[in-house]
């Protein structure tokens, strides 16, 4: 639910107050039913709302709630989840993107990772909890433990740059027991999944060219590099977060300093690179599901009586 969604003309919604008119008559129960007519362009302004009784009330907001979202209890779902701040429960936080690759000027942003682990009763609660934390305007993302976890094991390059930058800010010993831990999510799964993420991206970028003359240079750096970055793992077994043997060569990329031929010829070579890696290496084929799993269990039984 996102509370600064405009809900549009034609929903129906319940009443959360009751409504008297100017000689104190009821209009509306607390639990009246009602239509949106008329929608404000922002939250700081007023619906108005048709009565089944062809009456106009005027609600804002946070006086009603959408039929199917408080018949489902989701609005009491979200109001019982405001009362606990879920970054209190962040086990591990650290610093991605262009600061930890070595790639940043004065004009990046801090971008915060992360993981949190709410406590086992709120989790197992009726109302559940959610997958991820996000604040764009500071900059953050945390995923739920257990979402991790999967991401992890798919590979996912965000998620193994959180386990191998070195610019952790937080991490408790539950973080500290999952990060001494980390190569156990390492697999030749690295090659489908970056390979086939930047295979889809150029074509788009290829695309953007025919049709707008353009593409993103600091798109196309952070590309090369996840290939660069892909090889390494499946040759050497780790995850390269600072990029210093390729930094200015990446600059020359998001500068634009470097062609678009000469980007994506270095991209071609960087796929061959990556098929010989790829058979070459000693990762296993799969990460280590069982014991990712072990992890995940004795984190939740440690979070059992934190309530």
């Amino acid at each position: 639910m996102n509370p600064h969604l405009i809900i549009p003309v034609g929903t129906q919604v319940v009443s959360r107050i009751e409504v008297r008119d100017k000689h104190n008559q009821i209009l509306c129960l607390q639990g009246g039913l009602g239509v949106i007519t008329q929608a404000p362009t922002d939250n700081s302004h007023s619906y108005q709302i048709r009565l089944p009784n062809e009456r106009q009330i005027t609600l804002r907001r946070h006086q009603f709630s959408i039929r199917k979202h408080y018949q489902r209890g989701l609005e009491y779902a979200q109001d019982m989840l405001a009362e606990y701040n879920l970054y209190d429960y962040v086990i591990y936080r650290c610093v991605v993107g262009s600061k930890a690759f070595g790639l940043d000027n004065e004009d990046s942003d801090t971008d915060l990772r992360g993981i949190y682990l709410p406590p086992a009763d709120l989790h197992w609660s009726l109302y559940g909890i959610p997958e991820q934390l996000e604040n764009n305007e500071r900059q953050e993302c945390y995923w739920e433990l257990q979402k991790f976890i999967i991401l992890a094991l798919k590979a996912n390059p965000n998620i193994l740059e959180c386990l191998y930058t070195p610019m952790v800010e937080t991490a408790t010993a539950i973080a500290e027991k999952l990060l001494a831990n980390k190569e156990i999510f390492l697999s030749q799964l690295v090659y489908q999944t970056y390979n086939g993420y930047v295979m889809s991206q150029f074509k788009k970028m290829e695309q953007d060219l025919r049709n707008m003359q353009e593409i993103r240079p600091k798109h196309a750096m952070h590309l090369i590099r996840l290939l660069l970055s892909g090889i390494t793992i499946l040759e050497r077994g780790f995850v390269p977060v600072k990029v210093d043997d390729y930094r200015s060569e990446l600059l020359a990329i998001r500068n634009g300093e470097m062609s678009w031929e000469e980007v994506n010829k270095w991209r071609l070579d960087l796929h061959q690179k990556f098929d010989r890696a790829k058979f070459n290496s000693t990762l296993p084929e799969r990460p280590d599901y069982e014991k990712a799993n072990s992890l995940l269990i004795k984190a939740r039984r440690k979070m059992c009586d934190r309530f």
